[in-house]
């Protein structure tokens, strides 16, 4: 392949979060009913040709996971639906993309669609490693950058990851009283 096509195209709702270090987008090829097998490929091919270490997938099944081995596109495996999950898991996935970007590694973290759960746990992972210092500076710049507002169920991620936070620094207050 060569030219143009030989680059693919950039994923559907792709935005960066981090500039060159982390982005987000819809799963390649689309969703749903949209989805499309060419797409998907030429998606793929764009993120391999643009440099990215691995492909993060939140989705609860392995749907197409096959198609990034098959294009040596590294990938990770790591569901999450959300705040029902609670704090726990929450933090597990905010955990996992830190230390994958670590020595300044370049993510990509999809899911089915673009929606209120990936932008939530983006606003959770920024808020969550000190990159912001509120929960709602997380959330407006989240709103920012993928140029929607973030609804109810983005919005109770971050609450979970502030809840947890919270509790972390009470221990640690007790911990240095006793």
């Amino acid at each position: 392949m060569r030219g143009k096509w030989a680059q693919g195209i950039v994923p559907r709702s792709f935005f960066w979060i981090i500039k060159d270090q982390m982005a987000i987008c819809e799963r390649p090829g689309g969703y749903g009913t949209n989805h499309r097998r060419v797409r998907r490929q030429e998606e793929i091919i764009w993120i391999r040709e643009n440099d990215f270490d691995v492909v993060v997938s939140l989705l609860a099944s392995e749907h197409n996971l096959h198609n990034y081995e098959e294009l040596v596109v590294p990938w990770v495996h790591e569901p999450y639906g959300g705040a029902e999950e609670g704090p726990r898991r929450l933090v597990q996935v905010v955990e996992k993309l830190t230390a994958l970007t670590l020595d300044g590694g370049r993510i990509i973290v999809h899911r089915e669609e673009l929606n209120d759960v990936v932008c939530g746990l983006m606003a959770a992972y920024l808020f969550f490693n000190g990159l912001v210092g509120t929960g709602p500076q997380a959330i407006s710049i989240l709103e920012q950058l993928v140029s929607r507002p973030l609804g109810s169920p983005g919005r109770q991620i971050v609450d979970q990851i502030i809840q947890f936070r919270e509790e972390q620094e009470e221990q640690e207050e007790k911990e240095e009283d006793s």
